[in-house]
């Protein structure tokens, strides 16, 4: 379970990329007392929403853009890129393999962003 304090949009993103965070804390505990001798995990994890309003392509929905988006997706990527969740749905009317491929983009763009904050929490 988890909280979270603020979001505008869905809160399983914002869960996701912070869970990162507090697990990257609790390893690094973890090995500083010497309950494990090196961390399991084995890369960074963030997750982002993207759209398309109108036609366009929006990164990380805020509630209302979500409520009236014709396509909402969720992406999940490690730190190298790979996916661990895509989850799309076309909310009105079917969307092409390009429309796609731009959101795939514009999610990609946004999860090097989260990648940078999470490591700007971890280390300063």
């Amino acid at each position: 379970d988890c909280d979270v304090i603020q979001a505008d949009g869905g809160t399983r993103c914002a869960s996701i990329t912070g869970a990162y965070v507090a697990l990257a804390l609790a390893c690094r505990r973890m090995v500083k007392i010497g309950q494990v001798s090196q961390s399991p995990i084995l890369s960074e994890v963030a997750a982002i929403s993207v759209g398309i309003i109108e036609g366009t392509p929006i990164l990380d929905l805020a509630y209302t853009e979500d409520s009236s988006a014709e396509v909402d997706m969720n992406v999940v990527c490690t730190g190298e890129g790979k996916f661990i969740e895509l989850q799309g749905t076309a909310e009105r009317e079917p969307f092409t393999r390009g429309q796609m491929d731009e959101m795939l983009e514009l999610a990609d763009k946004g999860i090097k962003e989260l990648f940078a904050i999470q490591r700007y929490a971890l280390n300063g």
